[in-house]
């Protein structure tokens, strides 16, 4: 079956909107994502009886990783993402050095290059952080999401909309995957973005505006239309 075109209208997933008071995002792509398990291998050893300079301290290892994430992402600023979203530490007891951590690292950048200096430079951060608290180091991409970019006329579309009816709006970058995404593969696809209260989404506390909500629909509706004469 032939497509025209895809719209989509969603909740920002973040808190960019709103803390620009701005009822409408004009999205303009998808953040590419590479994801990362990362494991740090050193050695169990008694908190009291190993001395600092003979430990092999796998947790230091993660840790010194995961500020190189933090800064690795903002030195892509304004839209290079670096997260650690999940430790889990062995043994996990207060008084054993850690000789086993597994941790995630997830990077998002709007464009190819920019996804490869960021997987570039973690690789370099692993290693320096490795061979600094003497421990080995597994470091693995298990997933990749290319970036993605939206029709520029349906962008224009939805732009125009929005200035039509009045409503504060910016371009915006997606840092989330949709279905916009996937239908964007086969038809020209764009997004409008509404503001959600502190950026939460999935969650039961998830939460927007009547008015922006109503704002969105208006938007969509009438790039819709625009895109159907």
């Amino acid at each position: 079956m032939p497509y025209d075109a895809y719209f989509e209208a969603h909740i920002e997933q973040g808190p960019i909107l709103e803390d620009a008071g701005l009822p409408i995002g004009v999205v303009t792509g998808a953040l590419g994502q590479r994801w990362y398990d990362v494991v740090f291998e050193g050695m169990d050893a008694h908190a009291g009886p190993t001395p600092m300079g003979l430990r092999r301290d796998a947790l230091l290892g993660a840790a010194r990783l995961i500020e190189a994430v933090n800064r690795i992402a903002l030195a892509e600023a304004p839209d290079g993402r670096g997260t650690v979203g999940f430790l889990q530490v062995g043994p996990n007891s207060r008084n054993v050095v850690p000789g086993r951590v597994a941790l995630s690292v997830d990077l998002r950048h709007p464009d190819l290059d920019g996804l490869a200096r960021m997987d570039r430079a973690l690789a370099e951060a692993a290693a320096r952080a490795a061979s600094s608290a003497r421990s080995g180091i597994d470091l693995r991409q298990v997933v990749e999401f290319p970036p993605c970019r939206f029709d520029p006329d349906c962008i224009g579309l939805v732009r125009a909309a929005a200035q039509s009816l009045g409503l504060g709006h910016r371009d915006i970058v997606s840092g989330a995957g949709h279905d916009a995404v996937y239908l964007a593969r086969v038809a020209p696809t764009a997004m409008i973005f509404v503001p959600c209260k502190d950026g939460i989404s999935h969650n039961e506390i998830e939460d927007a505006e009547p008015q922006h909500i109503e704002a969105g629909g208006n938007v969509l509706l009438a790039a819709m239309l625009a895109r159907a004469l």
